[in-house]
């Protein structure tokens, strides 16, 4: 029998979906500018509303949301011993019988309302959205004919790319998708173990049975267990489903969790998406970012963290306002937080994309909602100096730039904490934007505008963003001292636009 399945199988693959190609055939990819060499994709340009848009809201939701129990959970539930495992086992029974299959079916999102939501996304700020594409559970939230395990087949049975681009569209934002398949077929191998005790030893989780081989994929080579897998048939495999979802989509923005993905492979599709974009938009306005080093062929993306100085390119952090995924009691950044980090992001020429955790119902909680509103309020006041912006010399100075912790990724962290004093810099249309992250005691120090200073320019006139009272300052040797207006608004960071003679 197993030898019949597997006869099935190798059958399946070579006729209803070209996995391998033959060793010097190219595989297929919209031809025009970029071809799939790393010489041709690193003359690739990030386009200009990437650059200037420097804040956009991600949706990582999908299926996994459903037990209210955090990042992983397909993955964890079958991890014995395990948080999520005991909570699966005591909620909806062992995983050898109710699986990840079962809770994909319990994901409805009746409560979601994406024009509603790209309403409020825009109005608090966000340039552009990110839907899921898929996560590592290789649960597809397109209507791809490439794999049945999707949100119009399965679940809320709709399709939640389409509908999140719709509303996108509608309000002019710019649409991305995120890709996190690439790692699935290692990731998800966990549902192919079982229990090593109790009752259960020894009986084979639920991915272990052939019927649901087209979710939990194969069992991986034992040597097999990188973030990105090694299997040639897998990277073909990835390459044709993101491939569906670029053509089907064309989205402005492709984000993979993952390094570059697959060499030879991850430059196909890198050359069907740029080219594809070229075709629609009359020159390629498509970014491609990915973790660790895009090997000039896109854009950098930093998880929860960001570069340590000015980079000459642009780049990206991602994060959450909390999990990625929706949990019980859970604590959320502040919108202050939000609005430093933002800062923080944009003086060293980076875009900030944020996770807005939503419930397994689609919608947002009281707390998270509060957020936003916090965000916009900032926004509406200081967003000149945010938008269309550039770095400036430096990006900043202060107490805070010393003895930096690591990011997660990569980098620093993200979300720290900043004392008074600690200022950012950004540019634009020849006006200099101060951002002081902490209040301060009615003085503010800017030492790089001293006279002394190799950064010295002198200075005709201040004020802050989202005031009308009259700045006093003056100009000394060793900085520039500004006499902070009376009133102080609701939120932490301020921001004086300074212009020069």
């Amino acid at each position: 029998m197993k030898k019949l399945f597997l006869l099935v199988t190798a059958f399946c693959l070579l006729y209803a979906c070209p996995l391998l190609p033959a060793q010097n055939e190219s595989l297929p990819y919209r031809t025009g500018k970029f071809d799939s060499s790393a010489e041709s994709l690193r003359k690739y340009q990030v386009p200009e509303w990437f650059r200037d848009a420097k804040f956009g809201i991600w949706s990582h939701w999908g299926p996994q949301a459903v037990p209210r129990e955090g990042d992983w959970y397909a993955k964890n539930m079958y991890v014995e011993g395990s948080r999520q495992y005991k909570y699966h086992v005591a909620t909806y029974g062992h995983p050898s019988e109710f699986g990840y299959k079962d809770i994909v079916n319990l994901w409805k999102a009746e409560r979601w309302d994406p024009e509603e939501l790209m309403k409020l996304y825009k109005r608090v700020g966000a340039k552009y959205f990110v839907s899921m594409g898929t996560h590592h559970d290789n649960f597809f939230l397109w209507d791809s004919k490439l794999n049945k395990w999707n949100s119009v087949n399965k679940g809320p049975q709709k399709d939640v790319v389409g509908l999140w681009q719709q509303a996108a569209k509608k309000e002019g934002l710019y649409f991305g998708v995120s890709e996190h398949l690439g790692a699935s077929y290692t990731w998800f191998q966990t549902a192919h173990m079982a229990d090593t005790s109790g009752a259960y030893a020894g009986v084979p989780y639920d991915g272990n049975d052939p019927v649901y081989s087209d979710l939990y994929h194969e069992r991986a080579d034992k040597s097999d267990t990188g973030w990105l897998t090694t299997n040639p048939a897998w990277q073909v495999d990835w390459y044709y489903k993101i491939k569906e979802l670029v053509d089907m989509y064309h989205p402005d923005l492709l984000y993979s969790d993952s390094g570059f993905p697959f060499d030879y492979v991850g430059r196909c599709q890198l050359a069907n998406l740029y080219n594809s974009s070229a075709d629609l938009n009359g020159n390629t306005q498509a970014v491609y970012t990915c973790k660790h080093n895009p090997l000039g062929m896109g854009v950098l993306d930093v998880e929860r963290g960001a570069v340590e100085g000015i980079s000459e390119d642009p780049w990206q952090t991602d994060t959450s306002i909390g999990d990625w995924y929706y949990r019980h009691g859970q604590r959320y950044m502040s919108s202050d937080q939000v609005i430093q980090m933002l800062i923080d992001v944009v003086s060293k020429n980076g875009n900030l994309l944020l996770n807005i955790v939503q419930t397994p119902e689609g919608d947002l909680e009281d707390d998270v909602l509060e957020i936003l509103e916090g965000i916009g309020r900032w926004i509406d006041d200081n967003g000149e100096a945010i938008y269309g912006s550039r770095p400036w010399k430096i990006y900043g100075e202060g107490p805070s730039m010393e003895n930096q912790a690591r990011g997660t990724f990569g980098g620093v962290r993200d979300v720290r904490p900043y004392q008074p004093g600690d200022l950012r810099f950004t540019t634009r249309d020849g006006k200099l934007f101060v951002f002081c992250m902490e209040p301060t005691d009615g003085k503010l120090s800017v030492k790089a505008l001293g006279k002394s200073s190799p950064y010295y320019q002198q200075v005709s006139s201040i004020r802050m963003l989202g005031s009308k009272e009259k700045v006093r300052w003056t100009q000394a040797a060793d900085s520039l001292e500004i006499t902070s207006p009376s009133f102080h608004p609701s939120y932490a960071a301020t921001v004086y636009e300074i212009q020069f003679k």
